[in-house]
């Protein structure tokens, strides 16, 4: 499953950004990953990215939070080339998959970053820049003393509203029961959302993970909040 626990960690290769120095947070990547198209390279890890200078064309903004081997993504990005999308994840070996996903399809709209799903929320992504969240999968810490690691809570929420913009959505997945309630939960806890709805032709595009889930007959729960 995902990990979405740990200090931020931001890696990459050429891009928009070129980092200047290592930074303590910056994990270390191998020289081959400095070969990349889309994988970008944080010029800073305070400074607000900027989208506009991020892609070739600026359309509306989707950013999936932890991407896995970008089964989802890649497949999304393709069927939109309208938009935008940034793909999210902390593992390196994870974003190099997608990164050659990307390329082999010659997908201009897609950019990767690597770092922490929440740090990219509260400090990377400017206020209302995203016109939707895709949260599939994160990993559940399905033990009670671990539950505090779970991405989605309620500070999630805030982070989630501060991004998005007005009428912009979070799409949400899980396996998990107890993860599928605490989500909903805090979700619906906050003022700043409405219960909305996924669109039959996005809940078809499945990721890695939903895939051997589905081999095994394990159901997808799905939520979607939409801001006000």
């Amino acid at each position: 499953m995902k990990t979405d626990s740990g200090l931020p960690a931001a890696a990459g290769g050429l891009g928009d950004f070129v980092a200047a120095r290592e930074s303590p947070l910056t994990a270390r990547s191998e020289p081959r990953a400095l070969h990349s198209t889309f994988i970008i390279r944080l010029n800073s890890i305070i400074d607000r990215l900027e989208p506009a200078k991020t892609f070739p064309q600026a359309q509306p903004l989707e950013v999936d939070l932890g991407s896995g081997d970008g089964t989802f993504i890649a497949q999304y990005a393709q069927r939109h080339p309208d938009r935008n999308f940034l793909a999210v994840e902390r593992l390196l070996g994870r974003l190099r998959k997608i990164d050659r996903k990307g390329l082999r399809a010659g997908l201009a709209n897609l950019r990767l970053v690597r770092i922490e799903a929440s740090y990219l929320l509260e400090y990377l992504l400017p206020p209302a820049s995203v016109h939707a969240l895709h949260v599939y999968f994160p990993d559940p810490w399905p033990k009670r003393k671990h539950r505090k690691n779970r991405l989605v809570n309620p500070r999630f929420t805030e982070l989630a509203a501060q991004a998005l913009t007005p009428g912009g959505t979070v799409y949400l997945r899980t396996d998990d029961p107890d993860y599928f309630a605490q989500m909903t939960a805090v979700f619906a806890a906050n003022a700043n959302f409405l219960l909305g709805e996924t669109p039959p032709e996005l809940s078809s595009v499945f990721t890695d993970f939903e895939k051997d889930f589905l081999e095994k007959g394990v159901r997808t729960l799905c939520a979607a909040y939409r801001r006000r």
